[in-house]
């Protein structure tokens, strides 16, 4: 059985204060389901603890699934999660671009730890694993509860779903990697915040809001993107929106 991971857009991301190291955000995330990574298991051959198959990019320790694998294990369901992959590995199928403002990494953590769930009999709630997710990243807890549409607070832990009809877009991504970290160091050079407009967007549809605002007024990492790598311009166009901390642009289509 595959496992879609799906691609997320974020259609607005205002930056409301800090917390430590780490950034509050309020946000509009919705699914992409036109773009998705695909998950599966497979009969193990090897001997190693965790067969993990797939095209990366990155070092196993850094891999958002390894991280969730690991995250399971110290969550207290070692002998479970172990016992699965004594015969199983898990392949991946990646689609999703790296670096591009639409969370695969975090999408494929999620799906991992729900078909975890299933497979070692956990019995765990969406709830009990969003709590688990967001050691994982800050994306993660979206993905675990599957909203086609919510907003999204604090550093990602809260999740509330939002009731609106689903948008049919279009999303490019340029050959340019964005480094999440790096595009919020450099927002904090000039940390200009507005909660009230973020509050008033948290109650906007999305059609709504896309119709409303322009970009550099819905995503407050843009302007750093740009000030870190300066082709992004070439991408901005009238009715494209820049997703999470880039390099994606999308645009609703009819």
């Amino acid at each position: 059985m595959r496992h879609k991971a799906y691609a997320k857009v974020n259609i607005f991301l205002k930056i409301v204060g800090t917390r430590g190291d780490y950034h509050e955000i309020m946000s509009r995330f919705i699914l992409h389901k036109t773009l998705f990574d695909e998950l599966y298991f497979v009969e193990k051959k090897s001997d190693k603890e965790f067969e993990l198959v797939g095209d990366f990019g990155c070092p196993l320790y850094q891999n958002t699934i390894y991280k969730a694998y690991k995250a399971l294990m110290k969550a207290g369901f070692g002998r479970e999660v172990s016992k699965v992959f004594q015969t199983k590995a898990l392949h991946v199928e990646k689609n999703i671009p790296s670096f591009a403002g639409l969370g695969g990494g975090s999408s494929d953590a999620a799906s991992f730890l729900h078909m975890v769930n299933r497979e070692a009999n956990l019995n765990l709630s969406d709830d009990s694993l969003a709590v688990i997710g967001q050691s994982i990243g800050a994306d993660v807890p979206f993905f675990v509860y599957r909203y086609d549409s919510a907003n999204v607070l604090g550093i990602g832990e809260i999740v509330e779903k939002f009731d609106e009809k689903a948008l049919s877009l279009e999303v490019i991504t340029p050959d340019i990697k964005c480094d999440t970290g790096e595009v919020y160091r450099a927002f904090r050079k000039e940390y200009k915040i507005d909660i009230n407009m973020a509050k008033k967007m948290l109650k906007m549809k999305s059609e709504e809001l896309l119709k409303t605002y322009r970009d550099l007024e819905l995503n407050d990492l843009l302007k750093p993107a740009l000030k870190i790598d300066k082709n992004l311009e070439n991408y901005r166009k009238e009715n494209w929106f820049f997703s999470g901390s880039g390099s994606s642009f999308f645009r609703k289509v009819s």
